[in-house]
């Protein structure tokens, strides 16, 4: 289980054993001996409590425009060099990313993780 309930999933921090991909692996990211490209940065378009970060969801994740952007946050919950500043550790609330025609250059893979509530 990653949370209790939705508080406390937002609450938590990025953790490259919690946050994996879609075949149960570690998302390469900035932790020790990660395999490269680093892919770490999550698609949320939130802000720190989950709620929505207005205009940084690339049109409702249907736009490629080069001029809008999404928010991501970082599975791994480190950021430049494996830094775990408390800045780049939330899983869904970092930083931009580059522009919706490409959420990959720089750190990503353009990920987006489902949660079911049990």
């Amino acid at each position: 289980m990653v949370a209790a309930d939705v508080a406390e999933l937002h609450a938590r921090e990025g953790d490259p054993d919690v946050f994996l991909d879609e075949k149960g692996e570690r998302v390469p990211g900035q932790w020790p001996d990660s395999p490269r490209p680093n892919v770490h940065d999550i698609l949320t378009g939130t802000q720190r409590d989950g709620t929505l970060m207005v205009g940084k969801t690339c049109a409702d994740w249907t736009s490629e425009d080069p001029s809008h952007t999404a928010w991501v946050g970082h599975s791994d919950g480190l950021g430049p060099s494996g830094s775990a500043e408390a800045r780049y550790r939330p899983w869904n609330s970092v930083h931009e990313s580059g522009g919706c025609h490409d959420t990959a250059p720089r750190g990503g893979g353009g990920r987006i993780y489902c949660f079911a509530a049990d």
